[in-house]
């Protein structure tokens, strides 16, 4: 797994999506009908779904444990189709993308299982991430063209020349990747009326 100690914790969320497609319409008519002879269909596949966003960790190697806050799982149907959505929320470190479509997919094999009695041409189709947000992306959507910003470094040591600054120095290379180009840039000594003015 890549190291994420670095990193922040905030507000993550995901939607995945699956669809199943079905082969004839009396599968879907039994489906809605909720005469499957395996019992309700949608409510195993959202405890499914549940068991797999939890799990996902256990399952993909890269994937870090991490605390789901929120799981929602969606159907609808269309034609033939059945169309799951995924949406995952957490507050931590990483990402929650593989967890909602791990939930779809788990979600969708569970739909074929129960439903391969009754229709032996199911397919498995689109395994796709619709939205995510949080985390760095976010970050750098809510940078505005135009802002401004000053890093005052604050050492006396600094200020007298005997010492070098890198914390300033990398504090401005980062607003500078962030897009932020009217920087200034100021060592003052530690001094509280230096400060304040």
């Amino acid at each position: 797994m890549i190291d994420i100690t670095h990193k922040s914790h905030t507000f993550r969320k995901a939607v995945a999506s699956a669809t199943v497609l079905l082969s004839h319409e009396e599968a879907m008519t039994a489906l809605l009908g909720n005469k499957v002879p395996k019992g309700d269909v949608f409510g195993a596949a959202r405890v499914a779904a549940l068991f797999g966003v939890k799990k996902t960790s256990e399952m993909i190697p890269d994937c870090h444990p991490l605390p789901i806050e929120f799981t929602e799982v969606r159907f609808r149907t269309s034609g033939l189709e059945v169309i799951i959505e995924v949406e995952v929320h957490t507050v931590y470190k990483t990402g929650v993308e593989v967890e909602a479509m791990h939930g779809a997919s788990v979600a969708a094999l569970t739909i074929y299982d129960m439903l391969k009695p009754i229709d032996k041409c199911i397919e498995i189709r689109n395994i796709a991430l619709q939205d995510k947000q949080g985390g760095k992306s976010d970050f750098m959507e809510r940078i505005k063209p135009g802002l401004k910003a000053t890093v005052v470094v604050c050492s006396d040591t600094i200020a007298a020349g005997k010492k070098t600054d890198s914390a300033g120095k990398a504090i401005l290379e980062v607003l500078e990747s962030c897009g932020v180009l009217d920087l200034d840039y100021k060592i003052i000594p530690d001094e509280a009326d230096q400060i304040r003015s």
